[in-house]
């Protein structure tokens, strides 16, 4: 059993970037934005954005460059990975993405 999995349905933020290495791997990132609501204390519905940086990387980042346009909705599979570094000015951040291991078009 995969313990760090996650599946996301959501759309596409941006067009796809892709990065060829020295090495002949490629990678795709992408953004995407997803998107739940819930009602506030004064009852009111209130729409919550939030927005994934995606990696994919050789068969399928070929695949996500050819087919992932800005706007499009999909499904994603993969697992989180958390990041850590130091910025210009010498401060620490953090970042999650999601490393894809299979998606699918949900619109076309």
């Amino acid at each position: 059993m995969q313990k760090n999995y996650v599946r996301l349905i959501g759309h596409l933020g941006a067009d796809p970037e892709l990065i060829t290495f020295e090495s002949g791997k490629k990678l795709v990132k992408v953004t995407m934005a997803t998107n739940d609501s819930y009602k506030n204390q004064e009852g009111e519905w209130v729409q919550n954005t939030q927005w994934h940086n995606l990696l994919c990387w050789d068969v399928l980042a070929d695949k996500a460059h050819e087919k992932f346009k800005k706007g499009l909705e999909v499904m994603v599979e993969g697992r989180i990975i958390n990041k850590t570094y130091v910025d210009k000015e010498g401060v620490n951040r953090f970042t999650t993405e999601i490393g894809v291991s299979d998606w699918l078009i949900l619109q076309k």
